[in-house]
């Protein structure tokens, strides 16, 4: 991953969504309409900032305009209502893309922003052209995922909604430890210094007070307790393309082999395993992600 540890200029847009919600959100480039659109969507606890590599290749950039969008609970994005979704970043993640005049994108997400370009694709499939998901999972934290071989999603998450669970003070901040649990997960041992201090002080921004409590705690809720999407693979009609690192400590290349095939209604449903690629894909392998994406856009524009 890039040692630049110039953060994204984020923007934020009104939606409907929840009571009224800002959501968080960055072009790579001033929007082109010439062009289609990438949309990328974070992993847990991230922001914008994960697709710092995606923003600096001039390749995938002048391939489609790239707009990063935050989840619920995620950098700059709030809400009236106090609880949320994985649903709920979808539907939002759409009605950004009404707000700002796009009719239709490419929907790439790494970790759960894999299932939630798999949300985007179920609820809009006139909007949602093709979808990228990267070292993810479309299944629960269920017993069969972990016969495969990927985490215990409960075991992770389940200390952290404990230590979270009571209000705190306004000098509160994500906890060190937490961050470097998720680059562990994410990036495995090899993060640089500067990247780590990038991604502590992201946090730190990012969560602070009991509001930013609350937001953490919420997404991990979401992360741990979600809903699976089994059943409703098959009513994805866009091409899937889906990126899985072997060295991913949380999700398996065998889930993915066998989640891959339940996408009977997508009419290209393609696996491509990357060597030695972490969970945090489009950080640990980004020229492998970049070029995969480009051309997917490309091939499908």
């Amino acid at each position: 991953m890039s040692n630049d540890a110039q953060a994204i200029d984020v923007q934020t847009v009104t939606v409907p969504h929840l009571g009224g919600s800002t959501v968080g959100h960055a072009f790579a480039r001033p929007y082109d309409p010439a062009l289609p659109t990438l949309v990328l969507v974070n992993s847990f606890s991230t922001s914008v900032d994960l697709y710092r590599p995606q923003f600096a290749d001039p390749e995938l950039t002048a391939a489609a305009n790239l707009l990063a969008i935050e989840l619920y609970g995620h950098g700059r994005t709030r809400s009236t209502y106090p609880h949320f979704t994985y649903w709920d970043s979808a539907i939002a993640n759409l009605q950004v893309l009404d707000r700002l005049g796009i009719p239709e994108a490419f929907v790439l997400g790494t970790s759960q922003g894999g299932w939630v370009a798999a949300r985007m694709a179920l609820l809009a499939p006139d909007v949602v052209r093709g979808i990228i998901p990267l070292g993810t999972s479309m299944d629960f934290e269920s017993a069969r995922s972990r016969d495969l071989g990927c985490w215990d999603g409960i075991e992770f998450c389940t200390p952290s909604l404990d230590a979270l669970a009571a209000p705190v003070g306004d000098d509160w901040v994500v906890p060190d430890e937490f961050v470097d649990a998720v680059l562990g997960a994410g990036l495995g041992e090899d993060v640089s210094p500067d990247e780590r201090a990038f991604w502590h002080a992201a946090h730190r921004r990012n969560y602070a007070g009991d509001a930013g409590r609350h937001r953490l705690r919420t997404a991990t809720v979401n992360l741990r307790d979600r809903d699976g999407l089994h059943a409703r693979l098959g009513d994805v009609r866009c091409p899937v393309l889906w990126l899985q690192g072997t060295a991913d400590s949380v999700y398996s290349v065998a889930n993915a082999e066998e989640e891959i095939r339940m996408f009977t209604g997508s009419p290209d449903a393609e696996l491509r395993v990357v060597q030695d690629g972490q969970h945090f894909l489009s950080a640990s392998d980004p020229d492998v992600v970049d070029a995969a994406a480009a051309e997917f856009v490309r091939r499908r524009s």
